[in-house]
């Protein structure tokens, strides 16, 4: 019988040893597996894979995934990337990080820009229900009815979004899209825009169109930056939830779901909360692309 804690002192607040099974892998046979799964990969393939693995390094393979889990290794998924070129990439993103974090007053930021291509796309035949054990059946072929172009302006302070579906994509179009802004925003209050740097976007007309209207200030965000808007995020959301799923009959419809879709959002809406300051992005990428960062600077120079 172990002595009372009181005759031990600290010094007996330790566990006692519990029956089970040894380790069987050494920390250095661990070592070697993580090492070989970064730094090298299989002569026929582009990743390992865990029975490849298992069988170069004779470890069982549940071995290999509770490793693998455990170091947060996954070789058979890849996230992509895209750096930026944009010579005034530190410029744009420090203003437009600045327009989220520090908002003007007397004035409304909008996140605006164009999903086009939207695809009215019909199953050829119906949708098989979830049930308890399967999910929903869908499939894989479909009819095309056409597509529309969904613009949309997110408010970045209230999250609400201004939006309009139209059957094409060209300045015209856009205009129209800056003169509906234009009527829903209260004149007392400056706008603040912030866009991607597509053509359609610094059409001759369109500019002309703004420099005529001085409250209106847009913001470019910096080449293959997208990720700067915050209406991407809103327009992911939308493609999750109401189109990549769906069937539909007509553009008409497609339209109207997204209509739907933009009423019952705005009702409950909330703005994305941007916490990133531009010294912390710029941190990342210098941590994750020193040669980008090098460029950028030597660019800046």
């Amino acid at each position: 019988m172990a002595p009372p804690i009181s005759a031990v002192g600290v010094t007996g607040l330790h566990d006692e040893l519990r029956p089970g099974r040894p380790r069987s892998i050494s920390d250095e046979r661990v070592a070697e597996l993580v090492a070989k799964t970064l730094q090298t990969r299989p002569q026929q393939g582009t990743h390992w894979s865990v029975r490849q693995i298992a069988g170069q390094t004779r470890l069982a393979k549940s071995t290999v995934h509770r490793i693998w889990q455990a170091f947060g290794l996954q070789p058979h998924r890849q996230r992509h990337f895209k750096l930026s070129n944009d010579p005034f990439f530190v410029e744009k993103l420090r203003d437009i990080v600045g327009l989220y974090l520090h908002p003007p007053e007397d004035a409304v930021v909008l996140c605006v820009d164009e999903k086009s291509q939207i695809q009215a796309l019909e199953r050829t035949q119906p949708l098989l229900p979830m049930g308890l054990g399967y999910v929903e059946g869908v499939t894989h072929d479909y009819r095309r009815h056409g597509t529309t172009t969904l613009f949309a302006a997110l408010n970045a302070a209230t999250g609400r979004v201004l939006s309009r579906c139209r059957p094409r994509h060209r300045h015209q179009e856009y205009l129209d899209f800056l003169r509906q802004i234009e009527r829903n925003v209260p004149e007392d209050l400056e706008v603040y825009i912030i866009v991607d740097n597509y053509a359609t976007h610094k059409h001759p007309r369109v500019k002309r169109w703004l420099a005529l209207r001085p409250r209106f200030h847009v913001h470019f965000t910096p080449t293959y930056a997208s990720w700067l808007n915050q209406v991407e995020i809103w327009f992911n959301r939308i493609t999750q939830q109401a189109i990549r799923r769906g069937t539909f009959q007509s553009v008409k419809e497609l339209v109207a779901r997204i209509d739907q879709f933009v009423r019952s959002s705005n009702t409950q809406s909330q703005p994305f909360v941007w916490t990133a300051t531009a010294d912390s992005i710029l941190a990342k990428i210098e941590r994750l692309s020193p040669y980008f960062w090098d460029s950028t600077l030597l660019l800046l120079r």
